[in-house]
């Protein structure tokens, strides 16, 4: 279907910046020390009974995080999110109105993880603190209201590839989770397919360009594309992961990989549900205020959560 009205008004309103060179200030700006400048002002959360700063373990020391806990006695179910980013940008306070939305929702604790960045940290260390987040969430949960036997993983763009990562470790280190939630996800650094070539020169919020730039930020060398850490699509085996949802958008250069993930999966055994948002582009989901899609997707997402967590 053609793109989204709401969509092309928001891309015509974008058309006079160039998003390389506001992701390229924001890397300047960390590395001179500065306050980098934001690509897209943050939403303000919704309310929730609770949200609270806290350190938790990484892979290297300790990491920020946030915990949004919904109103309700508990013990409440965990939803583990990773924010996306390029593995570049991204941070707490730009997925406020994401997570605020997912714990209400679906009457979850969200806990929102703080991951490092590239290019101050390559591959894989983004992949280490998601797993090490994950171990410490599984470990603490009665510390802040979670059930451990309830945990999803969940992310978009980057973040869904370390969701999508932490899944498939988890099953190596024991940790049951109940959920996987993909948005429009990283899979597979090294993909050359219909979605990227055709929709990738387009840059609908984000391009082929971008994707080999935040290639180059964040993998060390070209041979990381094939570890599985980096590129989860390409992983021998994905029998035994916890049930996903996975959606991704129409005019998205990574639809393609996002769908060969749900494929896989199905091929695999795991129960998964593909969303297919027709219309939109990379990116949509947490674009609220201006996309009426973004709300829906949320709640789409979340109930898939709350029916996981419920079951």
């Amino acid at each position: 279907m053609p793109l989204n009205p709401q969509t092309r008004t928001m891309l015509d309103a974008f058309a006079g910046g160039s998003m390389m060179d506001g992701l390229k200030a924001i890397v300047a700006a960390r590395s001179e020390g500065r306050e980098p400048p934001s690509m897209m002002p943050p939403i303000p959360a919704e309310p929730v009974a609770a949200i609270d700063d806290r350190l938790i373990d990484g892979a290297a020391g300790s990491i920020a995080a946030r915990f949004y806990t919904p109103a309700g006695p508990g013990p409440f179910p965990v939803t583990v999110y990773f924010h996306g980013g390029g593995f570049v940008t991204g941070d707490l306070d730009m997925y406020d109105a994401t997570c605020s939305r997912i714990a209400n929702r679906a009457g979850s604790v969200v806990v929102s993880v703080d991951y490092r960045l590239a290019p101050e940290t390559r591959f894989p260390g983004a992949a280490d603190d998601a797993m090490a987040a994950l171990r410490w969430i599984h470990a603490n949960a009665a510390r802040f209201a979670g059930d451990a036997r309830r945990i999803a993983v969940a992310g978009d763009s980057a973040g869904g590839n370390l969701a999508a990562v932490a899944a498939q470790q988890a099953r190596a280190a024991g940790i049951a989770l109940r959920h996987q939630l993909l948005i429009y996800p990283v899979l597979d650094f090294g993909a050359d397919t219909p979605s990227i070539r055709e929709y990738g020169p387009k840059a609908y919020l984000l391009s082929d360009e971008m994707m080999r730039w935040f290639c180059d930020q964040y993998l060390p060398d070209p041979g990381c594309i094939l570890d599985p850490r980096a590129s989860p699509l390409r992983a021998p085996d994905l029998r035994n992961l916890p049930a996903a949802t996975i959606v991704t958008a129409e005019y998205d250069p990574l639809r393609d990989e996002g769908e060969a993930y749900a494929d896989r999966l199905l091929r695999a055994g795991v129960p998964t549900t593909l969303r297919r948002w027709d219309g939109q582009v990379h990116g949509f989901a947490a674009l609220f205020g201006m996309l009426d899609d973004a709300q829906a997707a949320i709640d789409f997402a979340s109930a898939e959560l709350r029916k996981f967590f419920v079951a």
